[in-house]
């Protein structure tokens, strides 16, 4: 087990004399020292605007961004880092496939294939296009262990099928689902689908390599990977985001401008209008150094330890019903269940009274929580700086919740 508390300040709080026991980062990570620092020696040393000026301070802004690019595309082992498009996180790269990539490749004769275990950022988005277009969205299903089933995907792609939109590992249930293997068989049975998938919940957690996934997109978050809020990543085949037209239209995203017409630059800064979120994206160059010097085997073996330790003591309570693969190797540091007699929200009020800090709700996933026949579930994650002490400071919040409901 790896102990890193020291680095993350938020830990350090009390409320109401109490230490704080963070089981959220699945929402959101804690932000350790060396992020909040880099971020504020860009603003406290050069916090100037980008590609605009010639003097050093403008360069050296310039040259922080493009190193933070370069530390994420080699991170999620990108060929190129013209791959790796800056934005506000992984909902506005979803999007930003959806309009410019969408719109012109999307109608009424075109299938989307999205899956039931989505977050409603990977759903909503391809809902609403097939809506506007006239295409027609298929739902894959999961079974009862939380699982896709590969084998009937052969039965749900077609020649009519544009894209294949799907979590790497759910936000809900924990599945890690076979992206290689998924992404193969897409290609086989249609070579021109292509396969956008939302890595919010597996680039934090786990080795990502987006070349040897053979996926076409790939979009995560910089706040659930110890990263600032407003600043995430699309990762796109240069191919591809050079063939799609701008996102968002303005400054910087041009090469040159006249009255009559527009020439856009080429990608990633045909996709990053205006001024962008320097500091996030040092930020999250920061976060990705200290993920680095961790290991992201290291981070996932002491997730896997954790969830492990919490699935034995949290079955070991009276009614309790736990959401999604039994197998830890099958599934991330998340869990998310129900007690029999007690709502999820008033369970996760009774455990904020000792400031242990879960989810509850349908965490962005309604259709998956009406696939389980449950309204809602309560959620803990676990992320480098919890610990066993935290899950049972978990387990004894629940009893006591028990004892208050009476179950």
């Amino acid at each position: 087990m790896i102990n890193l508390r020291k680095d993350f300040p938020i830990l350090k709080r009390l409320i109401a004399g109490k230490p704080i026991i963070y089981l959220d980062s699945v929402a959101s990570s804690l932000k350790p020292q060396q992020v909040l620092e880099a971020m504020n020696e860009y603003y406290r040393e050069y916090g100037i605007n980008i590609f605009r000026g010639i003097y050093k301070l403008s360069q050296e802004a310039t040259d922080k961004y493009e190193e933070a690019r370069s530390k994420v595309a080699k991170f999620i082992g990108a060929k190129d880092e013209k791959e790796v498009v800056f934005v506000r996180n992984a909902t506005e790269a979803i999007n930003l496939v959806t309009y410019a990539w969408g719109r012109a490749n999307i109608n009424e004769k075109s299938e989307i294939i999205s899956t039931v275990m989505e977050h409603h950022a990977n759903l909503v988005t391809w809902q609403q296009l097939a809506l506007e277009t006239g295409a027609t969205i298929k739902y894959w299903d999961i079974n009862e262990q939380g699982y896709l089933n590969t084998k009937i995907l052969s039965k749900i792609i077609n020649e009519r099928t544009k894209l294949l939109a799907i979590t790497h590992v759910s936000n809900v249930l924990g599945t890690i689902n076979p992206i290689v293997e998924i992404v193969k068989e897409v290609k086989r049975v249609n070579p021109k689908c292509l396969v956008l998938v939302d890595g919010a919940q597996a680039v934090p957690h786990m080795k990502v390599d987006v070349a040897n996934l053979g996926c076409d997109f790939y979009a995560f978050s910089g706040h659930k990977m110890l990263g600032p809020m407003g600043i995430g990543v699309l990762w796109g085949r240069y191919e591809l985001l050079d063939q799609m037209l701008p996102f968002q239209l303005g400054g910087e995203m041009i090469r040159e401008v006249y009255l009559e017409k527009t020439v856009f630059a080429n990608p990633p800064t045909k996709f990053e209008a205006g001024t962008p979120n320097v500091a996030g994206a040092i930020g999250l160059g920061a976060a990705v150094d200290y993920l680095k010097k961790i290991g992201m085997d290291n981070v996932r073996k002491h997730e896997e330890e954790l969830t492990s330790y919490a699935l034995k003591r949290l079955s070991g309570l009276n009614h309790f019903t736990f959401y999604g693969p039994k197998e830890v190797k099958e599934r991330s540091g998340v869990i998310s269940f129900n007690i029999k007699g007690i709502h999820a929200h008033d369970l996760a009020q009774v455990l904020d009274e000792d400031n242990i800090c879960i989810r509850s709700g349908h965490h962005c996933a309604m259709p998956l929580h009406t696939r389980l026949g449950i309204s809602a579930s309560a959620r803990a994650s676990f992320y480098i700086y919890n610990t066993k002490q935290d899950i049972d400071k978990l387990v004894e919040g629940i009893k006591k919740a028990k004892k208050i409901f009476k179950v």
